[in-house]
């Protein structure tokens, strides 16, 4: 065969590959960027048959549909697995609402978390820190997560409910585990999750019954609530019970995950690490761009009220609609070039949600984060994840970290 037939010659094909989302797909819950992007570039409304849900990813239409709530209801659950299966969701988890109930309970909440309270937050955050990391101090290794990340936010909202020390380990353990996804699918943990988060704080609620305290727990007990009709009465026990373990589960989760990313993205970007180690007043920005680029709660799942349209295509009245937020966060559309992590990066983000359900705790979120990046860039300037021993962690409603050990 002579180097002039053309059947010597290699031909390439490209095959185009149709748009696939499947949230419980650990490979792509890994690394869900370039999926996303596709979702964005060829099906900005995507319907998975598999599952059977929607899922818009554009920022444009997620920012504008987060504050939607007569279309996009949250009643019925906003972690997916809690819709594809029909939960009945029990009253009193503000994450589980629509107006008017969930602004009559959030205004509830926002009175708890007073602004005496929140001033308190970053001396006792840097306290626990501190704890954490005074005995590595002469390792050449540690794990952001676990000697870090896991325990920092639990130990700063178990002080503001008023948890002991010595239990707040076995209620991380048992949240986590509550929280563990599976591959196969959305199964049955979301009912777990729903009627077991809150027996594992029963004894500490019944305690401040007749023991008040100084503490977030004891203002619940006490706190009243403004039905619709202008009457008010005191919450129910199981309320206070819903309420504080909302409060554990949301408010530690997903700053520990953020604490590991923000570990991971410094590690990843030395040059920006070293000019945030040489001046810690451009840590709260870069906390922002941590949050921009991997958001640690990226998708927000929400029922379909009535009949919508999106980009010609009719969405019915029942059907399960994701907004991913992870997504938009980086759409090239709002953000130039939107997968470069810029600590000087200005604009902002959704990770924190949009519009009535915008996050109670992000001031939380962000002290918190501020305070783990000053206390480890004092201790160490320098670190290098071993990705060889990294491991992903796979829940209901956050992706990140499950261990992220670094050298140093």
């Amino acid at each position: 065969m002579t180097a002039d037939n053309p059947y010597s010659r290699c031909v390439t094909y490209r095959v185009k590959v149709d748009p696939y989302y499947d949230p419980f797909d650990f490979e792509i819950d890994d690394d869900p960027y370039p999926v996303w992007k596709q979702l964005r570039d060829e099906a900005p409304l995507y319907h998975n048959e598999k599952y059977g849900f929607y899922a818009l990813s554009r920022h444009s239409d997620v920012a504008r549909e987060l504050v939607n709530w007569q279309d996009y209801r949250s009643g019925r659950g906003t972690v997916i697995e809690v819709l594809l299966n029909r939960i009945e969701v029990p009253p009193g988890i503000i994450l589980f609402e629509d107006p008017p109930i969930h602004d009559l309970h959030r205004r509830l909440l926002s009175g708890v978390f007073t602004p005496r309270r929140m001033a308190a937050i970053e001396p006792l955050a840097r306290e626990f820190c501190r704890r954490s990391l005074e005995p590595l101090a002469d390792a050449d290794r540690f794990d952001f997560i676990a000697d870090l990340g896991a325990w920092m936010p639990m130990r700063t909202i178990g002080y503001l409910l008023g948890i002991p020390e010595d239990k707040q380990v076995a209620i991380r353990q048992k949240s986590d585990k509550l929280l563990e996804l599976s591959e196969d699918g959305p199964g049955d943990v979301a009912a777990d999750m729903l009627t077991n988060s809150g027996s594992m704080l029963e004894e500490f609620i019944d305690w401040r019954y007749d023991h008040p305290s100084d503490d977030l727990m004891t203002d619940l007990v006490n706190a009243e609530l403004e039905e619709p009709d202008g009457t008010r009465r005191r919450l129910t026990r199981g309320e206070v019970l819903t309420y504080t373990s909302t409060v554990v589960g949301a408010g530690n989760e997903t700053t520990t995950r953020l604490i590991g990313f923000a570990g991971q993205l410094l590690s990843d970007h030395p040059d920006q690490r070293r000019a945030l180690a040489a001046d810690f007043s451009l840590i709260p920005n870069a906390v922002e761009e941590v949050l921009r680029f991997e958001a640690p709660s990226p998708v927000q799942a929400r029922y379909v009220a009535r009949d919508v349209e999106h980009y010609g295509q009719t969405v019915p009245e029942g059907s399960v609609m994701l907004l991913l937020n992870g997504s938009a966060n980086r759409d090239e559309r709002q953000f130039p070039d939107a997968d470069t992590f810029d600590i000087h990066r200005r604009g902002a983000h959704l990770s924190f949600g949009h519009g009535i359900h915008f996050c109670l705790g992000a001031a939380l979120a962000r002290v918190q984060a501020k305070v783990a990046l000053e206390e480890v860039l004092t201790r160490w300037p320098d670190w290098e994840v071993d990705y060889t021993r990294a491991k992903r962690a796979h829940t209901t409603s956050v992706r990140g970290w499950a261990s992220l050990p670094v050298r140093v």
